[in-house]
């Protein structure tokens, strides 16, 4: 499977998970916000009903009812009539068997189209219950006991119409039912952008493992085939002497350290892109440092008829790690003495700008072209490559110089050298 299908079947499925949670979202906020619209709207209902509860008991046992059913034509003596507290509740006596004997305080017409279908159970007292009637007209109840009269236990129910309320959660359901779908629907779009943000690092990491990889095995092809040819160019003479195939071994030994440092500097740009090498800093000197480092470069450039200057004008300590400081010097002082031909000089300077320890290598050598400036600190980034191999460079130092001053929190740039060759200015913070 190539690259592409690789990263799309990888997209999608980041798309459906982001998908798959943001509708568990909108639909759990939504279940969350209609408990709460219900619970508010049902509260008030219910204690209205539990407020009325209170004025019940005292008002029907003062009262003397005739308890003959309503529908045998009789009326309660009296004009009395229940005080509670809303208007709303409408207050029902009934007798033992669930019959209605308060009718006085309601009409015919209410009664036969209402009243007599309410249901009544007396197994559910002092709690609330919703009844509906031919599923279309909705109220809350409580029932309470309220005592005997003439021997006949009564029983009080008080019922509140709850159409209003039930409408109210019926367009407030649809209205989230709607939101969910739309939010839901603009979710998808959402978790495509959210998927691509996702996977652009994912495809520059793939990016960069892939080009890795390419350079990786053109960097190995040529020193193991100058290895094998030197090798079987031994095995054609096998009676000949060790001096006199002194040439081809020495080749091969040449080629083998040059794969040992390349693996070594491979191995940690690879830890450093898994963050698996980590920073172990300390105070130290840095103008210590960069003396004891440059001395024996300066030997070195003396034997090639070259002039390395050192002027350390940074008295204070720096909290680093030494040990990779240590390689970036050497990382810098190698191009340096690599890229320039005799006579010419390269300078070490060190000082402090803005409270910032600052390292400046520069040099009279070959230089870097305009076009490839920006490009020097990529992996296996060679100007020149035949020239670079011919002078054991390999393209990976400044990558890896780069990784080490980033992890320092600093900066490190290339600039051109008038008239020619090129200076290095490395930034670091003091902890």
């Amino acid at each position: 499977m190539n690259e592409h299908n690789i990263i799309r079947r990888q997209q999608l499925q980041n798309m459906k998970y982001n998908l798959i949670a943001f509708t568990i979202i909108f639909i759990s906020f939504g279940l969350i916000i209609f408990a709460q619209i219900r619970e508010s709207v049902y509260t008030k209902l219910d204690s209205e009903l539990y407020n009325s509860l209170g004025t019940i008991k005292s008002f029907v046992l003062d009262q003397n009812f005739n308890l003959k059913r309503p529908d045998e034509g009789l009326r309660p003596r009296g004009n009395a009539a229940i005080n509670i507290r809303s208007p709303r509740i409408i207050p029902i006596l009934r007798a033992r068997d669930g019959s209605i004997i308060n009718f006085g305080s309601v009409n015919d017409s209410y009664y036969d189209q209402y009243l007599k279908y309410i249901e009544f159970d007396k197994e559910k007292l002092n709690r609330i219950v919703s009844i509906s009637i031919r599923d279309q007209y909705y109220f809350r109840s409580i029932t309470t006991n309220v005592g005997t009269d003439a021997g006949e236990e009564l029983y009080m129910q008080l019922v509140i119409n709850s159409d209003g309320e039930r409408n109210l959660l019926q367009h407030t359901s649809f209205i989230l039912i709607v939101g969910v779908i739309i939010f839901s629907i603009m979710s998808i779009l959402a978790s495509l952008i959210l998927s691509q943000i996702t996977m652009k690092p994912v495809k520059k990491s793939w990016s960069r493992q892939v080009e890795f990889v390419e350079n990786v095995s053109h960097e190995l092809r040529t020193p193991l085939t100058i290895i094998q040819n030197s090798l079987e160019l031994l095995l054609t003479s096998p009676e000949d002497k060790i001096i006199d195939r002194s040439e081809s071994i020495a080749i091969a030994l040449d080629e083998t350290s040059w794969l040992s440092r390349l693996i070594t500097d491979m191995l940690t740009l690879a830890r450093s892109d898994s963050t698996m090498t980590e920073i172990h800093k300390d105070l130290f000197s840095l103008d210590a440092l960069v003396e004891t480092v440059c001395q024996p470069y300066m030997d070195l450039a003396e034997s090639q008829n070259k002039v390395l200057e050192v002027n350390l004008h940074c008295p204070m300590n720096i909290n680093a790690d030494k040990s990779r400081i240590h390689q970036l010097l050497v990382i810098l002082l190698d191009n340096a003495l690599k890229y320039t031909d005799e006579k010419d000089r390269i300078s070490v300077d060190t000082n402090i700008k803005d409270n910032k320890a600052v390292i400046t290598v520069s040099d009279t050598g070959m230089g870097i072209s305009d076009e490839n400036i920006d490009k020097i600190f990529d992996r296996f980034f060679r100007e020149d490559k035949a020239r670079s191999r011919e002078r054991g460079g390999m393209g990976l130092g400044l990558s890896i110089a780069d990784w080490i001053v980033g992890r320092h929190g600093g900066t490190i740039k290339v600039t051109h050298n008038e008239p020619k060759g090129s200076i290095f200015t490395i930034k670091l913070s003091k902890g």
